[in-house]
């Protein structure tokens, strides 16, 4: 391919063409022309079709149209390729909230042809050391108030350029000396646009590598046959952009379609609450998590703008999306994507949606359940899932490629059941499999159970070591406001779970806790449960 990339890293680096999972373009959407800058797709393009005066970002200090973000967004562009002698394929590191300056670099990235790394905010220096090692990067772009942590990497060839500082040489005051216009980069579809390190992981970091063309992809599948969204609305949520399903969720969908999208900037669900009250918001990305405490919350903010939420990052409970619909008539989407497949292939919305399950096959996508031998288990039965379509997964450097992809599938590291209908059913994580006294127990199950008594607010299930059994099922319990830790409680969720679901799957144990630990995209950190034993 006549690559754009000066820089050639990620595409030196880029697994053997033999084990890269198959894609497939089924959609006549998906037809993209071979030289494609997302850049120019979703920003410029949006002035060109008129969308130039609709708001495109609200944040808490600036708010812009679409015609500001792509003025700021060239002024930036600019600055990388006249100050910061950025050249295509190089990569860049961006450390900060969800802000609208968030959204204009990476944009200035794409549009200078350089490949974007968004980091979590709350990543530290040897976290942040592993990501800049791993991908070779020379310069990051940061917040004023978040280049500590970078500046501790203490890596010699690393350039930090903050914005939102004083200085002479701040980001910003070299943009405004910058002209409004430039000439985007002639990528190819197959270049590289970002990398996006996989979250809740420990050890070595996985790189995966999405190119120009997936940005597209994402965008003309979930977002126009499941979500429905029109220029009219406005979006917002709580997961990180650096976080693939807020880059998807925050930034591309809306993008896509001319809307407006309200960032938040903190964390938490009263401030989504807020924004969701005061600028009208009608969907809303966040985690399950999030849902079930904005559910308890909901008498103290009008909702009554929202009209889709979409749920990610881990299962969502049945309890908690009736306690959600409950509350606000809202029926919550659940979706399953991952970092390796950049966004939901799994989903269902509207009269398709069944509580409990994560849903069909979003078009553009195939699906099946598959044994260890990789061939496909007949409907009801438990299985990994295996996954491909326009997107798939591509490792940087890293002989895991080989484990996520095999006959030419993404393996996801889901267990699940396919019905009769076609609708998919989350059992666990493959590694969150418990097996005591010769029984297979998924611990999302078991937390979905407790969930559904009163007194839970949170729960997360592992398995642990135990003499007799091998392992039993143990959870670590977050009580309701007014609730207190006592044998008897114990007791009384230990008989519900057994109401609930088979008696073998109750909870041996019981430990009550304050909080759960759990990644920055809000998924339970079960390795961290694993470890307290």
């Amino acid at each position: 391919m006549r690559s754009a990339h000066v820089d050639t890293f990620t595409r030196d680096n880029l697994p053997p063409q033999a084990e890269w999972p198959d894609l497939i373009f089924p959609l006549p959407e998906l037809q993209y022309p071979e030289r494609v800058n997302c850049a120019t797709e979703l920003l410029d393009r949006a002035v060109e079709r008129g969308w130039g005066g609709n708001t495109a970002f609200m944040g808490s200090t600036v708010s812009w149209t679409y015609a500001e973000l792509l003025a700021e967004a060239n002024r930036l562009a600019n600055v990388l390729v006249d100050e910061l002698g950025v050249v295509p394929g190089n990569r860049v590191l961006i450390r900060t909230a969800n802000t609208p300056w968030m959204v204009a670099c990476w944009f200035a990235i794409q549009k200078a042809g350089a490949v974007a790394v968004a980091t979590m905010p709350l990543l530290r220096a040897g976290e942040l050391k592993k990501v800049i090692d791993k991908a070779e990067i020379e310069l990051a772009l940061c917040d004023a108030q978040m280049t500590d942590e970078v500046h501790k990497v203490g890596a010699n060839r690393l350039e930090i350029v903050a914005w939102g500082g004083e200085t002479a040489d701040d980001l910003l005051a070299l943009a405004r000396r910058k002209p409004s216009s430039f000439d985007n980069v002639d990528t190819h579809a197959e270049d590289v646009a970002l990398l996006a390190f996989t979250s809740g992981t420990t050890g070595v970091p996985k790189g995966t590598m999405h190119f120009h063309r997936d940005v597209l992809a994402i965008a003309d599948c979930f977002p126009p046959y499941v979500l429905g969204a029109t220029s009219r609305d406005v979006f917002t949520g709580s997961p990180p952009l650096a976080f693939t399903f807020g880059l998807g969720g925050l930034a591309i969908f809306p993008m896509r379609v001319g809307a407006t999208t309200v960032l938040v900037d903190r964390p938490g669900p009263e401030p989504l609450l807020r924004a969701i009250q005061d600028q009208k918001a009608t969907v809303c990305f966040t985690a399950p998590v999030a849902w079930r405490l904005m559910a308890n919350m909901k008498d103290d903010f009008d909702l009554s703008s929202l009209g889709k939420g979409i749920s990610a990052g881990e299962t969502l409970p049945a309890s908690t999306w009736h306690a959600f619909h409950d509350a606000t008539g809202v029926k919550l989407i659940d979706g399953i994507g991952s970092t390796e497949m950049l966004h939901i292939f799994i989903s269902a919305s509207g009269e398709e949606i069944r509580p409990g399950a994560t849903g069909r096959e979003v078009p553009g996508y195939e699906a099946r359940v598959v044994d260890e031998d990789g061939k496909e288990v007949e409907d009801g039965n438990v299985g990994r899932l295996a996954v491909r379509g326009p997107t798939g997964c591509r490792y940087l450097a890293d002989p895991r490629q080989r484990e996520y992809v095999q006959h030419g599938w993404n393996l996801t590291g889901d267990a699940y059941i396919r019905d009769q209908d076609g609708y998919f059913w989350y059992q666990a994580r493959t590694d969150d499999m418990i097996i005591t006294s010769g029984y297979n127990v998924a611990a999302p199950e078991v937390e979905g159970a407790l969930l559904s008594h009163p007194a839970v607010m949170e729960a997360g299930v592992v398995g642990v070591p135990n003499e007799e059994r091998g392992t039993i099922i143990k959870a670590y319990v977050v009580l309701r406001e007014g609730r207190r830790p006592s044998d008897a409680l114990t007791r009384e969720l230990q008989d519900h779970v057994k109401a609930e679901i088979a008696p073998y799957k109750y909870p041996r144990r019981i430990e009550f806790t304050e909080s759960l630990p759990r990644t920055e995209t809000g998924k339970v950190q079960r390795f961290k449960l694993r470890e307290l034993g």
